[in-house]
């Protein structure tokens, strides 16, 4: 599995794509293939502020439930709503499947991500 290069990713296996002031975040193929079948996601409500590091959600499948961790901080702009209907989206398109956009309050949030060849590398 390639790691698209127009994000950059966390220890924790989630994806940021920074777009202007704004960022989607989703889960990683590695972070969705470990869950198994996604059955549900417990999602912040827009308007909510994020900070960078700590957990806004949780994502249950029919292994374990794991909670998803914030790449940046920053307020709740959209929250991805068909994806709380279908929560299995993530397994079949991990990187076009975003759960949250996020107006970022600080571009140096982005500065400790891992790239995808640091994020594939991290993955051995």
């Amino acid at each position: 599995m390639s790691y698209p290069d127009d994000r950059k990713y966390t220890k924790d296996h989630e994806w940021v794509r920074v777009s202007g002031d704004t960022a989607e975040v989703g889960i990683t193929d590695y972070a969705q293939q470990q869950l198994g079948d996604v059955v549900y996601m417990e999602l912040p409500e827009v308007g909510s502020h994020l900070t960078a590091g700590q957990s806004f959600g949780s994502i249950e499948s029919v292994k374990a439930v794991s909670e998803l961790f914030a790449p940046v901080s920053g307020e709740v702009v959209e929250v991805n709503g068909p994806l709380k209907d279908h929560p299995e989206a993530v397994n079949k398109h991990p990187h076009d499947s975003w759960m949250v956009k996020v107006r970022v309050s600080s571009s140096g949030d982005t500065a400790g991500l891992l790239d995808s060849m640091q994020y594939q590398g991290l993955l051995g």
